[in-house]
């Protein structure tokens, strides 16, 4: 991109998409709560659910706020209205029962240190993005002669490699918006069972789960976070028919009119599926020993960041030109071997009544960060209304009122 390009994506592109965010989550949030029935809801949409019709002035205040016009991060309204009202250090924490106890008083934490961790991670990212890579343009994947005259080996380090680089920027930009807002006090989710303040409430990636992900869903759930969190709730959790390629659709459609989005999110549709199936026939096969589930783990952490950065190239090239030349030169390797699996293999077919997306995020999630909540369950929203729910009545909101 130029510096035009980027000016142009900063200042107009990414507002209008984290407003595209807000505006359809608070409705989403205010016909859950205005017009459905409790038992029709699941405990994350019980728990972000909107039971009044918010202000103008409030309406406005979570939408154009100067945290997150920018770059966001999205955050729930219920969230953002705690923290307005100054309830947000209102939270829960595990007693010795392994319950959750109320804590209604307490000093209100300081957000300085993970505020200078994150911006050290700022700094970090964008040195390597501004050193290492610059020497490794992605657009060297589809060259003629490295084609033509690479081993096939070569070939795959450099994709991975190549993807790797371009990284850095993301993780640059939702990093600082993330501080921004830690900066600001937004950001509290309370305590860890050590007593320690979380300011992850609003994190849009966790990069150490993101470069050690043996599986595709791995890496989803954790790179752009709340815009995962986004799709499920206005779209997975709502739709009956083909709930993952509908998502993938509007994933595709609310980034922008680039065919490479488009190329890459239809392969997604194709990938996530096909790696659904195969963790389904093949996983327990290798989880008996301590040996195998190494050899497996090793095994898929190499197949995932390869698939992945063979899928998201279009998305960084941008042009279906470009794109089409890639997969032209892989024989559009991972394409047909998707495909084949989906054929081949047989499909065990998850039943969403009784496990649902959220429930496979909270499992997964506890192997990562113990005593932490799901991806798709905010327990920090959950307890701190139990706790200040007497209260939301009585303020009236009257913080922004004033």
């Amino acid at each position: 991109m130029s510096s035009f390009e980027i000016l142009i994506f900063l200042f107009c592109h990414s507002p209008m998409m984290i407003i595209t965010q807000k505006i359809t989550s608070l409705a989403c949030e205010i016909h859950d709560g205005m017009f459905r029935k409790d038992e029709e809801l699941t405990p994350s949409q019980r728990g972000l659910a909107v039971r009044r019709m918010p202000s103008l002035l409030e309406y406005l205040s979570y939408n154009c706020n100067f945290m997150g016009i920018l770059a966001g991060p999205l955050c729930s309204y219920k969230d953002y209205i705690t923290f307005i009202e100054g309830r947000s250090y209102h939270v829960a924490q595990s007693g010795e029962n392994g319950k959750e106890e109320m804590q209604c008083e307490r000093a209100e934490p300081s957000p300085n240190m993970a505020v200078i961790q994150k911006l050290l991670v700022c700094g970090l990212s964008l040195f390597f993005h501004l050193t290492v890579s610059r020497t490794l343009p992605v657009e060297y994947n589809i060259d003629e002669r490295f084609q033509a005259t690479a081993s096939w080996p070569t070939k795959v380090v450099y994709l991975y490699v190549s993807i790797l680089a371009a990284r850095p920027k993301y993780y640059f930009a939702w990093t600082l918006a993330d501080a921004i807002n830690n900066a600001a006090g937004f950001g509290f989710r309370g305590y860890d069972k050590n007593g320690a303040a979380r300011w992850d409430l609003i994190s849009n990636l966790r990069i150490q789960q993101i470069e050690m992900s043996t599986s595709f869903k791995m890496f989803v759930d954790n790179w752009n976070i709340q815009t995962a969190l986004w799709l499920k709730r206005v779209c997975y959790e709502r739709v009956s028919l083909s709930p993952t390629i509908q998502t993938f659709i509007l994933s595709a459609i609310w980034h922008g009119v680039y065919p490479g989005y488009y190329l890459t999110f239809f392969l997604g549709v194709v990938v996530t599926l096909a790696a659904r199936v195969m963790r389904n026939n093949f996983r327990h096969h290798f989880i008996k020993t301590p040996q195998l589930k190494l050899l497996y783990d090793i095994i898929t952490w190499v197949v995932t960041q390869v698939a992945v950065s063979y899928m998201v190239l279009p998305f960084v090239l941008l042009s279906i030109k470009p794109s089409f030349m890639f997969y032209s030169h892989w024989y559009y390797c991972l394409h047909i071997a998707s495909i084949l699996v989906l054929l081949l293999l047989p499909l065990k077919k998850t039943q969403r009544g009784k496990k649902t997306h959220e429930d496979v995020q909270l499992s997964r999630s506890k192997k990562f960060d113990e005593g932490e909540n799901s991806l798709g369950q905010n327990s920090f929203s959950t307890a701190n209304n139990v706790c200040c729910q007497n209260q939301e009545v009585a303020s009236g909101h009257s913080s922004l009122k004033q």
